[in-house]
């Protein structure tokens, strides 16, 4: 289960300038999918038993983890992460945990779905990372209380098996459970302190929500699109196109390098499921001498099947949504932009309703997970 390389044992002390300079990481091939505990998805940590010297909520902050060596507090060192007080044993003849002692926080995913990958991130946790962590998974419908998920009720799946980590490093593991969990509890044995949480994997929308809907965005991240491919991520990721809300910053949409040739660029994505699109929405909001000049927009009904074009090349403006109705409604199953000749775009949405073989497709897989 374990994705390679693995990170074990201490990090060097800190010992002064770029704290990021000795940071262990790696590339894992899970990271093509979306982060399920994004808090823009609305994920959040709902308990935790311990948090004594930095809170849970850290946990999922978007950014990479801060460091100031001399941020101290009332409790002792300020750390930018989720970190508990040492465990300690039962009296002076056992002043060591045992082997079951662990402290746990409980998560909730932003969108229900399949957990491809985790990463359990300790950066500048250097001699205060837990010594291993685990984590399960589960499915329980609507808005439980962490006494309900914690109740004895709900079915605990184990995802990531209890794994010796590193400290100052990024633990990656890749999971290879076939199920749809909608919470997580990350555990570390005994104590310690975890930076950042990253749950990468494919969101499974609820088909009944979706067809009690009737019209919705059919490529959007929270109803189960997904970006498929682009052909540049220089400045960020093709995801944040089918993101919740607005883009709310410069970074928090599309953007390519400069080209220095004659071609363009562009992101296919997978629909939910196969769908009828009868209206479209292209934003450039927060690129304004960096938005694409121009863009297009197609479908294809199947893997094999041919694009269509349903936008011909249009030019765009910076900083504005641009909204465009459909003279006829398009059947497909994926979509594809492609911006001319370069630049970027915040958000894409396309709205719709699923066909008859989509509904059929969708509850077959939620009910499959």
């Amino acid at each position: 289960m374990t994705a390679t390389p693995r990170f074990t044992g201490d990090a060097n002390p800190y010992g002064g300038g770029d704290p990021y300079a000795d940071y262990r990481t790696a590339d894992f091939p899970f990271t093509q999918y979306a982060n399920l505990a994004d808090r823009q998805l609305g994920a959040g940590v709902v308990a935790a038993n311990d948090e004594f010297f930095a809170e849970r909520e850290n946990l999922l902050v978007p950014e990479r983890a801060e460091f100031d060596p001399e941020h101290f507090g009332h409790k002792g060192k300020i750390m930018d992460g989720w970190e508990t007080r040492r465990r300690r044993g039962v009296s002076a003849e056992h002043p060591w945990p045992t082997a079951e002692d662990h402290d746990w926080a409980l998560v909730r995913l932003g969108a229900p779905g399949v957990v491809r990958g985790i990463v359990v991130d300790t950066a500048h946790f250097r001699g205060n990372y837990p010594q291993a962590v685990s984590v399960e998974g589960a499915s329980v419908a609507g808005a439980p209380t962490p006494e309900e998920l914690l109740s004895g009720d709900v079915k605990w799946t184990p995802l990531v098996p209890r794994t010796p980590v590193g400290g100052h490093a990024a633990n990656g593991f890749a999971v290879s459970v076939e199920q749809r969990f909608t919470h997580l509890r990350v555990n570390q044995h005994p104590d310690g302190g975890i930076a950042r949480l990253r749950v990468y994997g494919e969101v499974v929308p609820d088909p009944k929500w979706l067809t009690t809907l009737g019209t919705f965005d059919v490529v959007a991240l929270e109803n189960g699109g997904q970006v498929e491919g682009a052909s540049n991520l220089f400045y960020s990721p093709a995801t944040n196109t089918i993101q919740p809300g607005r883009s709310r910053k410069m970074d928090d949409g599309w953007e390519t390098r400069r080209r220095r040739d004659n071609g363009n660029d562009w992101i296919s994505y997978q629909l939910t499921a196969q769908s009828e699109i009868r209206a479209l929405e292209i934003d450039t909001a927060y690129l304004k001498g960096n938005s694409a000049g121009w863009a297009s927009v197609s479908v294809k009904d199947g893997e094999n099947g041919e694009w269509t074009e349903i936008l011909p090349r249009t030019r765009l403006q910076p900083d504005t949504n641009h909204r465009f109705v459909l003279a006829t409604a398009a059947t497909g199953t994926h979509a594809r932009v492609d911006i001319f000749p370069d630049g970027g775009i915040s958000r894409l949405r396309l709205y719709g309703s699923l066909t008859d073989e989509g509904v059929t497709r969708l509850t077959a897989r939620h009910q499959e997970l």
